[in-house]
């Protein structure tokens, strides 16, 4: 079992301090855990004794990332394994070689954000296809694992930004129109939707697994300047970066709502974000009034939908309707 020790919402005074969760003996995977919000939650997870599988897209800023975490936490437990969600049987062999009969915690954390257009190795529009139906078939490939264990998790990291998104089921992969910020709000309300959907799913199957969402706020991570976004030019770069550095929270701040959801005591189906106005930054806290939380049918259809792109069908492991 889970051996956390935090209430649902810390307190103003303790958020920012460490959890003191202990999570010896736990099998965590975090998918993006090169840098960012991803690798300061592969961080504190081993900090807290879990076994922290790393997965990188690239295999040399995940050796790179590996080599930090255990300089900073000696005697870590730590593994690296290639992952690109852009690209279905990458996850599929990821899934195939994870080489764990169990596994406790799934953090979805890797995505990418308003990047010019692109298409995925299997043909969907990248932010879509990354961001949603990466995250969708990693997590129904790792379902038999995330089902052994006694308590199983899953968090995913969606964006304060998907308040915004006006989701369109017939244009999910710019079938219509490509237009960056709509694209990327759309593939973040996608994930509220399928962290929501899987919790009623699991519910319905008597399952224990706990589907959490999160939105880290406005966090000084590369998202915006690197990947795709590198090619933008120059001017892209030192414009993005002043405002990264103006105007968001360090990386650590951004991470909490991730670790909170990971390890606090908390209901499926919960949505932790910061505290503060706008969800831009603050003390993690659970919110229950948005819309993508009560909107089942557009959750229902988005699954299914999810279900035809990926060829991964959840079946009966979590009352899938398959």
């Amino acid at each position: 079992m889970w051996h956390a020790h935090s209430n649902a919402t810390l307190s103003c005074d303790d958020w920012r301090r460490p959890m003191p969760t202990d999570l010896t003996g736990r099998l965590a995977v975090v998918t993006g855990a090169n840098s960012g919000i991803g690798h300061v939650t592969a961080r504190e997870l081993a900090r807290r004794g879990a076994r922290v599988v790393l997965a990188c897209r690239s295999p040399e800023r995940g050796a790179d990332a590996v080599a930090r975490l255990r300089a900073e936490i000696p005697g870590a437990a730590v593994e690296l394994r290639a992952l690109d969600l852009a690209d279905l049987a990458s996850v599929r062999a990821f899934a195939e070689d994870l080489g764990h009969e169990r596994l406790d915690l799934l953090v979805n954390n890797a995505g990418i954000a308003m990047v010019p257009f692109a298409r995925t190795a299997d043909g969907f529009e990248s932010q879509f296809g990354v961001n949603h139906l990466g995250t969708f078939a990693l997590t129904g490939l790792l379902m038999p694992r995330l089902l052994s264990s006694p308590r199983p998790r899953v968090v995913t990291v969606s964006s304060e930004g998907q308040r915004f998104a006006r989701f369109d089921l017939g244009n999910l992969n710019a079938e219509r129109r490509y237009r960056t910020a709509f694209a990327y709000v759309q593939s973040k309300r996608a994930n509220l939707y399928f962290a929501t959907e899987l919790q009623r799913l699991s519910d319905a199957a008597g399952s224990p697994l706990r589907s959490m969402a999160v939105a880290p706020g406005l966090t000084r991570t590369n998202v915006l300047t690197g990947g795709a976004n590198s090619t933008r030019g120059r001017f892209h770069a030192a414009a993005v970066g002043l405002l990264i550095r103006l105007a968001f929270q360090p990386v650590e701040d951004g991470a909490r709502t991730s670790l909170h959801a990971a390890t606090a005591e908390l209901p499926g189906g919960s949505y932790i974000v910061p505290s503060g106005p706008f969800q831009l930054r603050g003390r993690p806290v659970a919110r229950a009034r948005e819309r993508a939380m009560t909107d089942a049918e557009t959750a229902r259809r988005l699954w299914e939908m999810s279900e035809e792109m990926t060829g991964v069908r959840y079946g009966e492991l979590v009352g899938g309707r398959r």
